[in-house]
């Protein structure tokens, strides 16, 4: 099953990616080829949220460390509480994409009501009070006034492995936004069947989801990094640290080489001030905040910024006004992985360290089990 799995993702990218052309896995070489390499291996199958990054090598493996290390290698906390935080911060961001294959996967591993509740974007239906602590707190992390107000629903020692799937998520989610449809399912399933069909890609992912993958093993594909001081908050765990200081360092490299420097302090401007909430409907505040930009940088520094506040508003317009300077897909994704990583960093600084003794219990299968959630 895991090899028609792998098979048919091989086949769907095509189908699922905007924007940009594939990077098929008989045409990857050097740095992409290994990454693919790793991801069908540890994925169980060529996950288009990963190889959507193909055209640029870099943010590729970037978005690999991200992934791996924290959602898929062994760590403080287990899979399936990785998947409530997974899904509930897709849900946060409007990723219905990431929703439906977390949704999905959390399905297929936990017998009990928290897939169905997530994918519904209502964690406060979760029956269990600690499962739906940690699913809430999840799905506001992209609210600078909710975070600052309350603190994280889990102990201090686990914080940099959850906090960790997060902030990843909130670059991931950005990046699907732009360049993958809504969902992996065909666009014409009729909503009555979307329930039985994510049960039963649930039942095909799980048994791909279980088990933990040995810590570090992607962290080779980039170059030891120091730890920025906006990422401390993963200090205490060696693996999460060195693939967001690792994965940090390439995409900011990819920033330098793709997003104009005006376009860059414009974003880190904006993102000294924003709160995370959802921009006014107009794009008024998206014109006021371009105009000072040089005439030739305002299409990059309007696809950055609505990257970064309102990532599922990404249009076609966007991408071709951006690419009138800039038309080679390298560039494009090097931008969106530039300006996601930005706003998943500034995230991950809201998050406060002041926790609970103990982390939640979330049932697996079969649900008379209640695993050990903290190693």
């Amino acid at each position: 099953m895991g090899l028609i799995m792998i098979r048919g993702t091989r086949r769907a990218l095509p189908i699922q990616l905007r924007h940009v052309a594939p990077v098929r896995l008989e045409a990857a070489r050097g740095l992409v080829a290994r990454v693919y390499e790793q991801v069908e291996r540890d994925f169980g199958m060529l996950a288009p949220p990963i190889s959507l990054h193909a055209p640029a090598p870099e943010p590729l493996a970037a978005s690999w460390l991200l992934v791996r290390e924290t959602l898929l290698a062994a760590g403080a906390v287990d899979r399936v509480t990785r998947e409530v935080v997974a899904t509930a911060v897709s849900s946060g961001n409007a990723c219905p994409y990431c929703v439906d294959v977390h949704g999905a996967t959390l399905h297929g591993l936990a017998q009990g009501p928290y897939a169905v509740a997530l994918i519904a974007g209502r964690p406060e239906a979760i029956p269990d009070p600690g499962v739906r602590d940690l699913a809430a707190w999840a799905r506001t992390t992209g609210l600078r006034r909710v975070a600052a107000g309350r603190p994280m629903p889990f102990p201090a020692e686990v914080a940099p492995d959850v906090v960790g799937v997060a902030v990843a998520f909130h670059y991931l989610n950005r990046m699907v936004n732009v360049f993958l449809a809504e969902s992996p399912f065909p666009p014409s399933l009729p909503d009555g069947a979307r329930g039985v069909v994510r049960r039963v890609f649930g039942r095909l992912l799980a048994p791909m989801a279980r088990g933990d993958k040995t810590p570090g093993r992607s962290l080779e594909l980039l170059p030891a990094a120091p730890l920025p001081v906006d990422l401390s908050w993963a200090a205490g765990s060696p693996k999460v640290a060195q693939a967001f200081a690792r994965a940090a360092a390439a995409v900011d490299a990819a920033g330098e080489r793709s997003v104009p420097d005006t376009v860059r302090d414009l974003v880190a401007a904006r993102l000294s001030s924003w709160d995370g909430e959802a921009p006014g409907l107009t794009r008024g505040w998206l014109d006021g905040a371009v105009s000072g930009l040089p005439a030739a940088d305002r299409p990059a520094g309007r696809l950055a910024l609505l990257i970064v506040e309102a990532s599922y508003r990404v249009t076609e317009a966007d991408v071709a006004d951006f690419r009138t300077a800039r038309p080679d897909d390298r560039s494009l994704v090097e931008l969106a992985s530039w300006a996601s990583l930005a706003a998943a960093r500034r995230v991950g600084t809201w998050q406060r360290g002041d926790q609970p003794d103990a982390l939640p219990s979330v049932a697996h299968e079969p649900p008379t089990e209640t695993p050990t959630v903290i190693n």
